[in-house]
């Protein structure tokens, strides 16, 4: 039966893989796409198995979903990772999984590594609710973007560039307040990994001194409106 398995692949540290995504990868799988056949090819070389890789990334992936489910319909067993993390998370896969889907493909999607868990969770800030918002916009509508999560009320996790991060720091600084408690988290699983927390306003000054390096996810306090307000529901009903 067809199928196209969705295995995360490790953001750093080599030893964050399971033994299910290498049992998949060595043995139930014909063909590996991948955004980068080099990164991928180094994993695979680590651990000794010897695939054909296929590029399917962020330029292409329009261009290759439907002759990718040809091959699938064909008799053909996928696995698709991406340079590091899980597929689909601010990485190629969600269009593949679309026609998959439509065309009655089974996809089987593996748990693993994404880089925005660890960072929420090490934050300090609250993670039982919060908003997903990945990178920004670069221009067109970014001023928009960022006035409309100033008011969410959750916990809100971004994803950014080292060399954008000072600037998307002070941009959020002054719509959500310099006191807005927020945390930096880079290099995640890796030999230098940083987790740094403060105020907008004090990580926006580090890293305007600081200028940083690596994959970065940033985690800032929601208003608290909807805390509050549960807070006065809990204690108007023991009233």
């Amino acid at each position: 039966m067809s199928k196209l398995y969705l295995v995360p692949t490790p953001i750093g540290n080599l030893e964050d893989i399971t033994l299910r995504a290498l049992r998949i990868l060595k043995e139930e799988v014909d063909i590996i796409l991948c955004e980068d056949t080099r990164t991928s090819g180094n994993l695979l070389r680590h651990y000794g198995i010897d695939k054909r890789l296929v590029a399917h990334h962020l330029h292409n992936e329009h261009q290759t979903a439907e002759r990718i489910v040809q091959q699938l319909e064909a008799g053909q067993r996928m696995a698709l990772v991406t340079d590091a993390g899980t597929p689909g998370i601010s990485d190629p896969g969600f269009l593949l999984v679309r026609a998959c889907v439509d065309a009655g493909i089974q996809v089987e999607t593996l748990p693993g590594p994404t880089a925005f868990i660890p960072a929420l969770v090490n934050s300090g800030l609250p993670c039982d609710r919060f908003f997903f918002e990945g990178f920004l916009p670069h221009k067109k509508g970014r001023a928009t973007r960022i006035e409309y999560l100033a008011e969410l009320e959750y916990t809100l996790v971004l994803y950014e560039s080292p060399f954008r991060l000072a600037k998307t720091l002070g941009q959020l600084a002054d719509k959500f307040g310099p006191e807005r408690k927020a945390a930096v988290s880079r290099e995640l699983t890796k030999l230098f990994e940083e987790n740094r927390r403060g105020t907008l306003a004090e990580l926006c000054d580090h890293y305007q001194k600081n200028t940083p390096k690596g994959e970065i996810v940033i985690i800032v306090e929601g208003t608290g409106k909807n805390g509050k307000r549960q807070a006065d529901e809990e204690s108007n009903d023991e009233e």
